[in-house]
């Protein structure tokens, strides 16, 4: 892996799944779900490398998410 590799933020769900909107508000790349929802619809969030449309998408342990030069690694809780 090169060193231009985008930052890894860990998050582990504490259920099946969270919502992409939720996930951002999280990890605290956005203040609020409203800004969240704005940038997805704008095409600036991308899951597993696929740009996601969908506000709500579920996402899942294993799946990846990047917004802004950040990667949002989800992972199942242990």
């Amino acid at each position: 892996m090169s060193s231009s590799a985008a930052p890894s933020i860990p998050f582990t769900l504490r259920g099946e799944f969270i919502e992409l909107d939720k996930l951002l508000k999280a990890c605290g790349l956005v203040d609020s779900g409203g800004a969240a929802r704005h940038l997805i619809s704008e095409g600036q969030v991308q899951v597993d490398g696929a740009t996601e449309l969908r506000k709500t998408a579920k996402i899942r342990a294993g799946q990846v998410v990047a917004f802004a030069g950040q990667r949002i690694e989800v992972a199942a809780a242990p």
